[in-house]
């Protein structure tokens, strides 16, 4: 069986999961902890721990478990000003590492009750948050900050060194493939490739690096980006032409909804450049992989994992270590 490891955060990450957990491989799935919004901001205020919004998240994405616990587990109390709008698996998760006192010995439990295909990791242990730069160089401190400024970008770090959990150095060195997910680049995939010893893992792993891009830019970090420009971003971090596969999508969106996203939220459909991904030797694989849900763009995970799985089977015999 296949071994690939996946890193991102939140529901970018957990889309893609819901399909390439259908597939006979075995995922290890590496979630950012870094967010300081909402519920998880302030349960991560309260008891002084990593965030947990992203990893309970991909938690349930993972999950075999039936819809009535899944139904459970994304409850959240919204009628009660005393339980502050908390979704149950973010306060169960909280409750496990109060109990335990880390995500290494709460996250078997979760696994175990929630029937996981695959392993969960926290990128670290530490209570760290993201600092933005932006182009006039301002410093932003927060995950909800650096997402919420109208500001360009322009670099990203830490507030602090952080201690990569070291579970994850072990599951790519084994890997036969690392997948960067869809979902934000700047808060969500970045992040995993801030610290230098992860960082250096990566880039010395002999398994292929891929990358699933955006359906659509996002206001601040990729404004009027092309799907080579997300690439390039990410190796920026990484280094030049450590990225071997893309997927990306190639159906063009024309419909009331992309025109919403365009003039409410300022997000506009990734365009796919062929001759520059061309131009910078990109293996490419590409398809229709939106759909639509409760009028929402998201990728088609079952087609995206698909695809990925057939290129792990069929399209690179010849590149995969075993």
């Amino acid at each position: 069986m296949k071994r690939v490891v996946i890193f991102g955060g939140g529901s970018g990450l957990s889309q893609i999961l819901k399909g390439l957990k259908l597939f006979p491989l075995d995922i290890t799935a590496v979630v950012s902890v870094s967010d300081n919004g909402g519920s998880t901001g302030r349960v991560r205020k309260d008891y002084n721990i990593p965030a947990v919004g992203d990893i309970s998240k991909v938690l349930l994405a993972m999950s075999d478990c039936d819809e009535d616990l899944k139904n459970l587990m994304n409850y959240r109390f919204t009628k009660s000003k005393t339980l502050g709008n908390h979704s149950i698996k973010n306060l169960l998760l909280t409750a496990l590492i109060d109990l335990k006192g880390n995500f290494d010995k709460s996250l078997p439990i979760l696994e175990k009750l929630l029937d996981t295909k695959g392993k969960v990791l926290p990128l670290t242990e530490d209570i760290v948050d993201l600092v933005g730069i932006t182009s006039d160089g301002k410093r932003l401190v927060g995950e909800e900050q650096i997402t919420k400024t109208k500001k360009v970008i322009e670099r990203i770090e830490y507030s602090k060194e952080i201690e990569v959990n070291p579970l994850v150095i072990d599951a790519v060195k084994k890997a036969n493939l690392i997948i960067f997910s869809s979902g934000s680049i700047i808060t969500s995939i970045i992040p995993h490739l801030l610290n230098k010893k992860l960082n250096n893992a990566i880039k010395s792993s002999k398994s292929k690096k891929l990358y699933i891009c955006n359906l659509f830019t996002q206001p601040g970090e990729t404004d009027n980006f092309k799907v080579s420009d997300h690439v390039k971003l990410l190796e920026e971090y990484l280094g030049k032409n450590s990225i071997d596969i893309v997927v990306a999508n190639n159906a063009k969106m024309n419909s009331e909804l992309v025109k919403k996203y365009s003039k409410k939220e300022q997000k506009d459909p990734v365009i796919l450049d062929k001759e520059e991904l061309d131009k910078m030797h990109k293996c490419l694989i590409t398809d229709r992989l939106y759909k639509i849900e409760e009028n929402v763009y998201r990728h088609d995970a079952l087609k995206t994992a698909y695809l990925i799985f057939s290129y792990l089977m069929d399209g690179a015999k010849n590149d995969l270590h075993d």
